[in-house]
């Protein structure tokens, strides 16, 4: 356990944003708000306005080589004297097939209108004189505070000011926004959290201000500050931001103040405008169109020689009548040819490639084999000019983590204290490693690549979560073997160290974990079923009932959060006893960094963390440090300082909580399967039997990678495997060069 000095380090002052690089945001001021022409809440998805759909659509049909031809055409058979046929013989076919085209994009343009009034009109709850009153979206503005219930969308950028959970956290789902589905976490300011009623918002939030940066694309930052009557500035991050697009997910309602709108907001500044779409099919039809128009030119070229030349060995006959030279004849016959091959290119063939694509259209959103029935999503094709390109692609680019598997975490394995729990269970990348080695055959038919989960303690526990099987590990800690102390800090890390939120079924009365990521709810899950459930948190403390003994309260003085760069979270509790510890969950990379020397159990760990990897499972270390409280003291003011800080703010609480995760006792570690998705063999068999290219990314170990691509049939037997391990673009190159 730790017991080292926490250095002192230069900490950032509280700084606020400069005249002229942000915005300042009355709240609940109307009359302020009037005067600062933020734009309004409506946005625009769709491709035409009424006064630019004509200009716009006529411009996209003539980027069409057939329709400037035909244009062109027709040009030419309004002027006496060229054309062999009536004057308007193309201009009439021309325009019923331009009106038929623009008829169809208007359609699918009305139905993108159609979409955006559903979303502009959606209801939501805005603040007024005191009450909440039902308003929709487009008439939110700049300043407004507004209310948003649990599985509705955000309607606005908000700054959160409260919710219904503890500590004014509350859960949203971004997949709108990057396509992430795990559940992440926004709190509130601690000093806004207990605004909760109309009343309350009302007065407390008076002569309060927001100043902020300008509207920008970045999801993953923000800087601000809370001005609130006779309360010192606040800072406002990342944290305290809800975007437009995203959904309030676990949590009853939130309240908010609106900071951007419309075309301000995130969302809409990473959308681009409706562009114009061209297949591939059309992009070569362009090309062919062009081949056919210079083969017809040399065509009416020759003819036109020919002309020439008649025109001139006959012009002297007087009852041809020639009152112009060979030259001038041969240069006329020219359009006149034009005009007469001009067949050479149908006019009707855009018309037909177009109904073609609305038929297809048609049968995608129709078709059932694409119907998802848990769900009740059907497919929907938003544009028929790109049904083509379905049929022309040649590789997939795909992740693994809840594309192929179905990203619901199940704990299966752990070790503590160098001593391995869990059964041998069959894992995808077991099943893999089989297939590779010739000691199983995949059975297509069947789909299935995996085991039944199995039991816990000789009880059949129905929870999906929980794969854990061996009595053993309950059996040591009770009867006082050698490493029970560190199980039952191992079990009460696990309960406690995480930012889970437990309600309570009103239906069944049981506890549900509400986890921003599923590694985390299978994690606490496992506790609760191995003898410490985690029950109740509030903003100060955390409640576990260990052993059925009744509740066991720890005081939570610091929450270290988990991101992609720190790859560990940490708790520092006070326990019963009154020590203060540091509870720490991480990547094994990073966990052994920050280790004290002697380490009991290192070597061993390193050993099962290798032999839980091949297996296809997701590790993570666990470890802890007892913290001297003249030291954390000493550097709470150092973290405190760091979390008021505007500028830099995420990258000075990383550095603050370098100071404190050191010196380290390794617990021990856990193992989590997620398992492929059904189907998902059979579906990247019949993908790669079409002639397309796959590739999958994960961060899995090389060993582990390769047997999971046997058990999904990405790899298989008569393939030659080629594993290049190259650290440099240039050496790679050279690797694939030489296979």
């Amino acid at each position: 356990m730790g017991d080292k000095e926490i250095p002192m380090v230069e900490t950032p002052h509280t700084k606020s944003l400069g005249e002229g690089e942000g915005r300042v945001i009355f709240i609940n001021d109307h009359h302020n708000a009037a005067h600062q022409h933020f734009p309004n809440n409506y946005v625009r998805t769709s491709k035409y306005t009424v006064l630019t759909f004509i200009p716009k659509n006529l411009f996209e049909q003539f980027c069409r080589v057939a329709n400037l031809y035909f244009l062109v055409i027709s040009a030419l058979q309004i002027i006496p004297g060229i054309s062999p046929t009536g004057q308007f013989t193309t201009l009439g076919p021309l325009c019923i097939v331009l009106a038929i085209t623009a008829l169809k994009e208007a359609y699918e343009d009305y139905k993108r209108h159609q979409q955006d009034g559903k979303v502009n009109n959606s209801p939501t709850l805005v603040l007024r004189d005191g009450q909440f009153v039902p308003t929709v979206w487009k008439d939110l503005v700049v300043g407004d505070i507004v209310r948003v219930t649990n599985r509705q969308y955000i309607p606005a950028d908000l700054i959160i000011l409260s919710s219904s959970e503890p500590m004014g956290m509350c859960y949203i789902e971004t997949a709108n926004l990057d396509g992430e589905t795990n559940l992440k976490i926004r709190q509130a300011l601690e000093e806004t959290t207990h605004l909760e009623t109309p009343e309350q918002l009302h007065s407390g939030i008076a002569g309060a201000s927001i100043h902020c940066e300008l509207p920008n694309n970045n999801l993953y930052n923000f800087d601000g500050s809370l001005s609130l009557m006779g309360a010192a500035v606040l800072s406002l991050g990342v944290k305290q931001v809800l975007l437009r697009g995203a959904m309030l997910r676990n949590t009853k309602h939130v309240h908010g103040v609106v900071i951007f709108t419309g075309p301000d907001t995130k969302l809409m500044k990473n959308s681009n405008k409706a562009p114009i779409k061209r297949s591939n099919v059309e992009r070569r039809t362009n090309v062919q169109i062009i081949w056919i128009f210079v083969i017809e030119l040399l065509l009416c070229t020759i003819c036109a020689i020919g002309n020439g030349t008649w025109a001139k060995n006959n012009g002297s006959s007087w009852y041809l009548e020639f009152d112009s030279t060979p030259a001038k004849e041969g240069a006329l016959s020219f359009l006149t040819f034009l005009i007469l091959f001009n067949n050479l290119i149908p006019i009707s063939l855009y018309v037909s490639m177009e109904a073609v694509k609305v038929m297809q259209a048609y049968f995608i959103n129709n078709d059932l084999n694409m119907y998802y029935e848990r769900n009740d999503t059907p497919a929907m094709a938003r544009t028929s000019n790109l049904n083509e390109e379905l049929g022309q692609v040649e590789y997939i680019f795909s992740d693994k983590t809840g594309t192929l598997t179905q990203n619901i975490m199940q704990f299966r394995k752990c070790s503590i204290a160098g001593i391995v729990y869990g059964q041998n269970l069959l894992t995808d990348a077991s099943l893999g490693e089989a297939i590779r080695q010739g000691r199983h055959r995949f059975n297509t038919a069947s789909g299935t690549n995996s085991a039944p989960s199995g039991t816990s303690l000789g009880e059949k526990i129905e929870d999906p979560l929980f794969g854990f099987s061996d009595p053993t590990l309950l059996q040591n800690l009770s009867n006082n073997h050698p490493t029970a102390e560190v199980i039952r800090e191992f079990l009460t890390l696990l309960s406690v160290c995480h930012t889970i939120i437990p309600e309570q079924d009103t239906n069944s009365g049981k506890i549900v974990y509400q986890a921003a990521s599923p590694d985390e709810g299978a994690l606490v899950t496992a506790a609760k079923y191995l003898g410490f459930e985690f029950t109740h948190r509030t903003p100060r403390s955390i409640v576990v009932q260990i052993q059925g003994r009744g509740p066991t309260t720890y005081e939570l003085l610091n929450v270290l959060e988990f991101n992609s760069t720190r790859k560990r979270m940490s708790v520092i509790v006070r326990t019963p006893e009154g020590k203060i510890l540091l509870y720490c969950k991480g990547a094994d990379t990073v966990i052994f960094q920050r280790l004290s020397p002697e380490q009991p159990y290192g070597d061993i760990t390193i050993g099962h963390l290798e032999n839980f990897a091949s297996q296809g499972l997701r590790t993570l270390c666990l470890a802890v440090a007892e913290l001297d409280p003249t030291q954390y003291h000493q550097w709470s003011k150092i973290y405190h300082a760091a979390s008021i800080s505007i500028i830099d703010r995420e990258k000075q609480l990383d550095k603050a909580a370098e100071l404190v995760e050191r010196n380290l006792f390794l617990l021990g570690a856990t193992a989590i399967e997620d398992k492929l998705q059904d189907g998902v063999p059979d579906t990247i068999h019949t993908l790669a039997r079409a002639g397309i290219k796959i590739w999958v990314l994960t961060g899995d170990k090389q060993e582990t990678a390769i047997n999971i691509g046997f058990s999904c049939q990405l790899l298989t037997d008569q393939m030659e495997l080629i594993v290049i391990n190259e650290d440099t673009p240039k050496g790679t190159l050279e690797e694939i060069n030489n296979n």
